[in-house]
């Protein structure tokens, strides 16, 4: 079997994106070629990509996303504000991709392999863990985060159902509690003259809702976040969910709709509503309008915050995998 190994940028990838003939594994949005592009445009500087597409007699098997860090391969990413990553492959090829990978690799002088994060689903721990492994490379996996997510029921009241019964209680308590207090609506907005000033909104209450939050949002972090939503809103994904009472937004939730899974990017709350539960219904709210969409799994992403158990998730180890090619 004859396999061609080319040379790529992240602008090249654009158009492998949307041939779904090619049956390319484009697995989340973090791995998308304009979130990439919108990531090396913010923090690529100083570093040289090393991005890679695999043919065999002329059809692309699998894409490599990789960036060059001291002589190491890794994502281009990181782990700040991409949850998790993998290499884009085309189902059943894996094998013979990572091989070829392999092989370029130490032909370049690269070192070494280190990914993060990674799942248990990944095609890393799948199958390259294993290709390298038994090729005589050391491999090390080290648990690295947690992520937390559940599958969607069919309807509202089957959700509420599966929680537990305390948290279940608590959760019809707060929304009926929220609903005493005024006119509730919950909305989402993902295109046209509403998203922006629904933006602006997101980001006063993001550093307004917890102190963490506020130093996070650097300048630099607020210019990748303003890339960011403009180019997932350009291609549909970007989605703002807006809780609202008696029209005024009491909280926002910034998340992306992508093959079937609502991915919870982040959230802010005013302080004023903090007694009502406002930023937790946020994502109650959200849930309820996923099922109600058809969506099949909702995935609060990396951090191991108490919310996200209570409202049904289940944790998802994510890992850093090293593979030495010394």
């Amino acid at each position: 079997m004859t396999y061609t190994i080319t040379e790529n940028t992240l602008n090249d990838l654009e158009p492998f994106c949307t041939d779904t003939g090619l049956n390319l594994d484009w697995s989340s949005p973090f791995i998308l070629p304009a979130w990439m592009q919108v990531w090396w445009q913010s923090f690529g500087s100083g570093r040289k990509t090393f991005i890679r597409t695999i043919k065999n007699d002329g059809q692309i098997i699998g894409i490599a996303p990789l960036m060059v860090v001291d002589d190491a391969a890794c994502f281009i990413g990181n782990t700040d504000v991409c949850d998790y990553q993998d290499f884009i492959i085309v189902p059943g090829r894996e094998n013979e991709f990572f091989n070829t990978l392999l092989d370029d690799l130490k032909s370049h002088n690269i070192t070494g392999l280190d990914l993060k994060h990674v799942r248990p689903d990944s095609t890393v721990l799948r199958h390259l863990t294993a290709v390298a492994e038994n090729r005589g490379y050391q491999v090390t996996n080290e648990k690295d985060a947690v992520s937390v997510e559940m599958a969607l029921p069919s309807d509202f009241e089957a959700y509420l159902e599966s929680l537990e019964t305390k948290q279940r209680h608590e959760v019809r308590r707060k929304m009926r509690r929220l609903t005493e207090e005024g006119n509730v609506e919950y909305r989402v907005i993902d295109h046209g003259d509403a998203l922006k000033p629904a933006l602006d909104v997101f980001y006063k209450m993001f550093v307004e809702s917890r102190e963490d939050k506020a130093e996070f949002l650097t300048p630099q972090m607020k210019s990748y976040f303003d890339l960011l939503t403009a180019r997932m809103s350009g291609i549909g994904l970007l989605k703002l969910g807006v809780l609202s009472m008696d029209g005024n937004p009491v909280a926002e939730i910034m998340y992306f709709d992508y093959h079937g899974c609502i991915y919870l990017y982040n959230s802010g709350y005013d302080p004023k509503y903090v007694s009502l539960s406002a930023g937790l219904l946020s994502k109650v709210f959200a849930i309820k309008d996923s099922i109600e969409k058809g969506r099949k799994k909702y995935d609060f992403l990396k951090g191991p915050e108490i919310y996200k158990y209570r409202l049904g998730g289940q944790e998802v180890p994510l890992y850093r995998c090293r593979i030495s090619l010394k």
